[in-house]
C-alpha cells in the first residue's frame, strides 16, 4: 500500500472517529448513549464520517503535506 493511502486512511479514520464521538456527546443531553448506539443511523453516520475523512480530508491534507 502506498504512503499516500496509509496517510489518508490514518487521518480520515481519526477524523471520522472524533466527529462521531463529538456527535454522541452533543446529543447526550437528549438521548442516552445506549439508545444512540442501538440505532442503525449511528453506524451509518460513523461510516459516512470515516469515508468522507478518508477520501476528502485525507486527500486535501496529503496534497498540502506534499507541497
Amino acid at each position: 500500500m502506498s504512503e499516500r493511502w496509509k496517510y489518508q486512511i490514518t487521518m480520515g479514520s481519526i477524523w471520522g472517529i472524533v466527529m462521531t464521538v463529538f456527535n454522541v456527546l452533543f446529543d447526550l443531553k437528549e438521548t442516552p448513549l445506549a439508545a444512540q448506539v442501538a440505532t442503525s443511523a449511528f453506524y451509518l453516520k460513523a461510516v459516512a464520517y470515516i469515508l468522507v475523512g478518508i477520501f476528502v480530508l485525507g486527500y486535501y491534507t496529503w496534497k498540502s503535506k506534499v507541497k
